[in-house]
């Protein structure tokens, strides 16, 4: 059997949802992928689903395991591999340069790579993945120079991309043995961060969404009220205030419509403040983060979908709304057109601009023929490009290839 590690910022996660069918696929192509996570998950176990709570029950949390757990593992590695152990200190307070700050969060990253490093030669694992969050693979990194492991992890991007010194990304392109980008998008930005010499360590492993899961939902030709969705994290990347101004201006128009905003986040007293102010509480529904048990419903009762954002990698949240067959609005950025091509599978309108998306909306509610055309051709590029089982399957001949050549990914 195949084995490695996954460190994740926090598992499971409503917004790292397709981390754990990735993790739930890998594992049936004979991988034993063994979980730690540096925060614990984010609602209380009793809200999680079964497989979630199945999850969170065998993976390994770093912050909850407190100062003895810290303790413990510092304590270990100094005794038995002193020499590792002020390798990797060093090191981590060296990436703060002259900033304390950098520094003191450094400080308690390697105290959180040490407690990593420990839980893997207790568990016999040799090789770390880091997928989502830079601060995760910053610990990643600093647990690769402390301890004798292989490291990797996976690229989504943007966020990453605007403070590539402040998440140390070169060096993490420089320390790691291969990277796993989910778009030729977040290639191409690694690229340009790195010397030619490391290329040949990137590999483009696009994500994707179950089928079987995300069945087409009944065509609606004139529906009365138009039900538009928008799933994603109420913060300023979203551009859920772009959204709102365009629903008002379509409703001012005569549109009889409704939208879900389905998520949560630090916008959402602003954002809820804002449709109160427009009197618009009953056609803009704040429907709060929902599990993924849970979104099926949505999509199934939605007409079109809609992401405004200003940064994306390439959204999960796309795929499902395509492989259900509903015709989405959204920003012609990152890797998105990887995805949607504009008026083949989908509509793409340039981020800001309000008179585009309030065009591409109304376009849509106009023409049912188009939009019934758009609908059966999105579902057509997730089966074929997006689909979970096929991608995992790259996913897993990377790590095999990669792996292989380490010879550490067979169980002594």
């Amino acid at each position: 059997m195949n084995r490695l590690a996954y460190l994740i910022s926090q598992y499971p996660a409503i917004s790292h949802t397709f981390i754990l069918r990735e993790i739930s696929t890998l594992r049936k192509f004979n991988f034993d992928i063994s979980v730690t996570s540096i925060n614990p998950p984010d609602r209380d176990i009793k809200q999680l689903t079964d497989i979630e709570q199945e999850e969170a029950i065998n993976t390994y949390y770093i912050k909850p395991d407190g100062i003895i757990g810290a303790g413990k593992a510092h304590f270990y590695t100094i005794l038995t591999q002193p020499l590792n152990y002020l390798r990797g200190l060093f090191f981590a307070l060296r990436l703060g340069k002259f900033d304390l700050k950098k520094i003191l969060y450094n400080f308690f990253y390697f105290v959180e790579a040490v407690m990593i490093g420990q839980w893997m030669r207790k568990n016999k694992l040799l090789h770390l993945h880091v997928h989502f969050g830079m601060e995760a693979a910053t610990v990643g990194l600093i647990t690769k120079r402390t301890f004798p492991i292989t490291f990797s992890f996976t690229m989504h991007g943007p966020r990453d991309f605007y403070d590539i010194y402040g998440c140390y990304l070169s060096q993490k392109i420089l320390d790691a043995d291969f990277i796993c980008c989910i778009s030729n998008f977040a290639k191409s930005q690694l690229m340009m961060l790195s010397p030619s010499t490391c290329w040949d360590k990137l590999e483009v492993g696009p994500l994707g969404v179950n089928p079987n899961i995300f069945t087409p939902r009944q065509f609606r030709q004139h529906p009365e009220p138009f039900e538009i969705l928008c799933v994603g994290r109420l913060v300023p990347d979203k551009g859920q205030f772009i959204l709102i101004e365009a629903i008002t201006r379509l409703i001012a128009k005569g549109y009889n419509l409704r939208l879900h905003l389905v998520g949560n986040g630090p916008d959402k007293l602003t954002l809820a403040t804002e449709v109160k102010q427009r009197e618009l509480t009953k056609q803009i529904i704040f429907v709060g983060a929902v599990n993924q048990d849970q979104i099926i419903h949505f999509y199934a009762n939605t007409d079109i979908f809609v992401l405004a954002s200003f940064a994306e990698g390439l959204p999960v949240v796309l795929m499902e709304a395509m492989a259900m067959e509903i015709p989405c609005v959204t920003t012609n950025i990152t890797g998105i057109p990887e995805l949607i091509e504009h008026r083949v599978n989908g509509l793409l309108v340039t981020p800001s601009d309000i008179d585009s998306l309030t065009i591409a909306l109304a376009e849509l509610m106009d023409k049912p023929n188009f939009r019934r055309q758009l609908s059966i051709a999105a579902g057509k590029k997730v089966r074929q490009a997006y689909e979970l089982q096929q991608n995992t399957k790259k996913l897993a001949n990377i790590f095999q290839k990669r792996l292989n050549n380490f010879n550490i990914l067979r169980i002594p």
